[in-house]
């Protein structure tokens, strides 16, 4: 039995709308796993290497459900426009230019690093619809430490020629190759693959048939985009007439939840009946308020969400989102939920800090299992920050320095210990 002891101030939400503060408190890991938290060592742990990090804040590391590796390299521009104009004037030029190996690996290094040094311990990664450029990727997630899944896109209608595939035949033996060399050639034991059809705009019927089937026969999750913008919806219902409503058009094929465990971003419009199957079907809601934002398309009900027990996490979705801290997306989904309280429904109470918190860490961290807390069992994912730099003349309690932390951006400077499933990055 292999551990560890890491002490230090303590904050993590085991349940939604609560939080617990351990001050001064010694945190235990056993085999990358939590063992408890303890004001008071037991004897049983005394020869266990310890790392005091004295007044430093420790807490879980930070889930992102939803972010694009490819756009790292453009985010913070084209933030004036739409989704489906921003798609077509940044996203679809810049991902061409992973048809170029050493392109990938550059871009795909500066991401892979950006990863490391970030907040974030668990990543669901989109990539491009290029084989080569994505397993470079997942190689280079493999180096960072961090646990992730990666998915090679598949698109083979309304895209560039350049990004579309041949046909969905073409597209889905592609990612049976992709599939395949992954697990026979490259012993990645943090990096995984994940079904990824773009979005139903880009997917033929055809090719979201053989997908269902592919994931199947492989068992592997599912990541897309949902009800996102009004644009968005209005095209998948003028392609797909005769779905009930959006979600339908993935669920017919076995790629929204049930045994396909899945991931929809977004879902900023789901009708009343999209959102009943998304709970029926326990498909995670991966909310990007940053991306939703910037690119106009509005704010998600995420109270209602919640209230119904929907799972939800959060994601940075780079590049629609400008940057990759997680921190940011905490602070953006309180202020979007006031909003949505404000002018949209004042019965949606907003997200309390501790609320986003959550669906930061256990929220988007069950995905992935026990994951997003430090109850004992639990997978040891940890951040520990330094947040001594920033000043101030008041006494301030542990909760109130991490959600300062969180609203001052101290994920850019302050993190000076990351743990994922017990290995320090």
């Amino acid at each position: 039995m292999s551990g560890f002891i890491i002490r230090g101030n303590i904050y993590h939400t085991p349940v939604i709308g609560s939080y617990e503060v351990r001050e001064h408190a010694f945190l235990v890991c056993e085999n990358g796993k939590c063992a408890g938290i303890y004001e008071e060592l037991p004897d049983y742990y005394k020869d266990y290497p310890l790392t005091d990090y004295e007044d430093a804040l420790i807490i879980p590391g930070m889930v992102d459900l939803h972010i694009h590796a490819p756009q790292f390299a453009f985010r913070g521009t084209g933030m004036d426009s739409e989704l489906m104009t921003w798609l077509k004037e940044q996203t679809f030029p810049e991902e061409e230019k992973y048809a170029d190996p050493d392109y990938a690996h550059l871009a795909y290094g500066i991401f892979a690093e950006k990863m490391k040094k970030s907040a974030t311990t668990r990543a669901v990664i989109f990539a491009t619809i290029h084989k080569e450029a994505t397993i470079q990727l997942m190689e280079l997630m493999e180096e960072t430490g961090l646990i992730s899944y990666v998915g090679k896109v598949n698109m083979d209608r309304d895209a560039p020629p350049a990004l579309k595939e041949k046909g969905a035949l073409f597209s889905t033996y592609d990612t049976i190759d992709w599939i395949d060399d992954v697990r026979t050639q490259y012993s990645f034991e943090r990096t995984k693959p994940i079904i990824t059809p773009r979005f139903i705009p880009c997917c033929s019927e055809t090719l979201l048939d053989q997908l269902g089937e592919v994931r199947r026969l492989y068992d592997l999750p599912v990541q897309s985009h949902l009800s996102e913008n009004p644009g968005e919806v209005e095209l998948v219902h003028s392609l797909m007439p005769d779905t009930a409503f959006y979600g339908d058009g993935y669920d017919r094929f076995g790629l929204f939840g049930g045994e396909a465990r899945t991931i929809m971003a977004h879902c900023t419009y789901s009708t009343k009946e999209e959102v009943e199957r998304i709970r029926k079907n326990g498909v995670w809601v991966a909310h990007c308020p940053n991306s939703n934002m910037n690119l106009a398309s509005g704010i998600a009900p995420i109270r209602r969400y919640l209230t119904r027990r929907i799972r939800v996490g959060l994601g940075s979705d780079v590049a629609g989102g400008q940057t990759e801290s997680i921190f940011r997306a905490v602070t953006d989904a309180i202020q979007v939920s006031k909003l949505y309280w404000r002018y949209i429904d004042p019965k949606a109470r907003p997200l309390a800090f501790c609320e986003a918190f959550y669906l930061a860490t256990r929220g988007g961290g069950s995905f992935f299992g026990r994951v997003g807390s430090f109850t004992r069992g639990s997978a040891f994912d940890a951040l520990v920050l330094d947040d001594s730099s920033d000043l101030h003349p008041q006494p301030m309690g542990v909760r109130e320095r991490v959600e300062r932390a969180f609203y001052l951006g101290l994920d850019t400077s302050g993190i000076i210990g990351k743990y994922v499933a017990g290995r320090k990055i």
